[in-house]
């Protein structure tokens, strides 16, 4: 398919790797932060063409695996309320919360409804005026812009039956806190190209410069990741850092500023609990005071929701990067795709997903 394939072709892959193995002197360790980049590192085989000195580390870069599992238990609480149509990506739908998940609430009555974009959600709740409709809204920069524009959508409407449920996380904090963990295995970094298409890449760059690493942003086709992969190893082997933008036919240093305005309108940062992390200063999105009203965790009392994780996941390991999927006890036994102890086993660009359908049981 054009545009697609000739960023897929075995023997331009074959070059890249040749390229790595004659730039490799030592041992590296890198992090792609997208779970999407995951994926196609696992798929295409990538993890097993790389030398042995590359290490390549899975970053917590799965929005529905870092969202805490207590706000997957507060959509719970609210998606068994009668007079509530509680709508999601599908992704959502089956990710566990304490005891059980949306689809199982859907299964028993509950008005759970897979959307493709928030603003289906505002069509429906314009449809339904007799019934509170809930967008659950969970994502990193990239979906951030949509589900704005929900919100600030139904503001304009005065759409007073509509609100989200919001769980935005941002990137950088989460590479700082990364970055600044005593544990810490990252020399370098791939970011996420649909992130840095939306925010640009110019909040990376303090970044690099602070802890002195080589930040490229990559697409996520095999050649894309295989480039990324060669830029950066090439900035290590040579002792430079900065920001290097292999994804230039998506990104720019300055990002869609439209979009980053309309953030600014609906959203203020906040600190942000990540699952399985714990909580990143600075590291997400909450609805601004004057917009309150469209906030579901407010206008239905579930703010005190708590809950555990179970002892037998080790996802955060697994998000910070000290783990591989395989490396846990519970991995294809007790925690399958159908079955999952944790997000990233049913999400679809999960880590543990990601070993799980392509055959790393124990690689």
């Amino acid at each position: 398919m054009k545009y697609v394939d000739e960023y897929r072709g075995g023997e331009e892959a074959g070059k890249f790797v040749a390229a790595i193995g004659h730039k490799v002197s030592r041992p590296w360790s890198l992090m792609e932060i997208c779970g999407g980049q995951t994926h196609t590192l696992i798929k295409s085989g990538i993890d097993r063409m790389l030398p042995e000195q590359v290490n390549m580390i899975h970053g917590p870069g799965c929005p529905v695996c870092v969202t805490p599992i207590e706000l997957i238990d507060k959509a719970i609480a609210i998606a068994r309320r009668p007079e509530v149509i509680l709508t999601s990506f599908g992704d959502m739908l089956r990710v566990p919360g304490s005891e059980t998940d949306l689809l199982s609430v859907k299964a028993e009555g509950g008005d759970v409804r897979m959307v493709y974009s928030p603003l289906d959600a505002v069509k429906l709740a314009q449809r339904r005026p007799d019934r509170e409709v809930v967008f659950f809204a969970v994502g990193f920069e990239t979906t951030a812009p949509a589900n704005a524009m929900s919100v600030w959508r139904a503001h304009q409407q005065a759409q007073e039956n509509f609100s989200i449920l919001c769980s935005h996380v941002l990137v950088p904090p989460a590479m700082e806190a990364i970055l600044g963990a005593p544990d810490n295995r990252v020399q370098g970094f791939l970011a996420a190209g649909h992130v840095c298409t939306v925010m640009g890449y110019w909040e990376y760059e303090p970044i690099a410069e602070k802890y002195r690493i080589p930040v490229v942003v990559t697409g996520f086709e095999p050649l894309d990741l295989l480039q990324g992969t060669y830029m950066t190893l090439e900035a290590l082997e040579e002792g430079r850092w900065g920001v290097i933008n292999q994804y230039t036919r998506s990104v720019s240093r300055e990002g869609n500023v439209p979009a980053q305005e309309l953030l600014k309108k609906v959203f203020e940062v906040c600190d942000r609990p990540w699952r399985g992390i714990g909580e990143i200063p600075a590291s997400g999105f909450k609805l601004k005071e004057e917009l309150s009203a469209y906030d579901a965790e407010q206008k239905f009392d579930v703010e005190s929701v708590t809950a555990t994780e179970s002892p037998d996941c080790i996802a955060g390991e697994i998000l910070r990067g000290l783990k591989k999927p395989h490396e846990c006890s519970a991995f294809g036994t007790r925690c399958t795709p159908d079955h999952p102890l944790g997000a990233p086993m049913v999400s679809s660009e999960g880590a543990c997903a990601a070993y799980h359908n392509y055959g790393r049981g124990g690689a």
